[in-house]
């Protein structure tokens, strides 16, 4: 087992259908063949659905990788250091009702104390000329879970 995998996962949503879908990949720099995992959502929303297919590439890595996370999710950013405040108001807002999306937030704790994760912000939606080879990578996630949202919405139009 490698102990230490790059994973880059994004998502697409439709709003008006609420029907989104994700893409991740683990970065192997020996295989010239990414395999890019795609998978329908449903009920979901944008901040929604990143973490839905974070968790969902998370829950295939072993107990104890190390995973450096490539992702443009803001929230997904954020959420370790909202760790100790969520707990402590037990995922519920100043008015006392259940976070939205609190069962993925507790989910993705879990996730983090069964693996090692860092996370690194990437920048969607950069001019060609600016991209890096990670903007590149990341791209190839973007453009999945974009053109399977496009052609499951076209099939949807028929």
């Amino acid at each position: 087992m490698n102990k230490n995998i790059e994973l880059f996962c994004d998502g697409s949503v439709d709003p008006k259908t609420n029907i989104g879908f994700g893409a991740f990949f683990i970065y192997n720099k020996d295989t010239q063949n990414q395999n890019i995992n795609i998978k329908m959502f449903k009920e979901t929303s944008s901040t929604k659905l990143e973490l839905e297919v974070l968790l969902w590439a998370l829950k295939e890595q072993e107990d104890g990788q190390c995973v450096k996370v490539y992702t443009d999710c803001q929230n997904i950013l954020t959420l370790l250091d909202r760790r100790e405040k969520l707990e402590k108001n037990s995922f519920l807002t100043s008015s006392k009702k259940e976070l939205k999306n609190s069962e993925l937030y507790k989910d993705f704790y879990r996730q983090n104390d069964r693996l090692e994760l860092s996370f690194i912000k990437i920048k969607g939606h950069k001019k060609s000329s600016l991209k890096d080879s990670i903007d590149n990578l990341f791209n190839l996630v973007d453009k999945a879970s974009r053109q399977a949202l496009r052609e499951f919405n076209e099939k949807e139009e028929k």
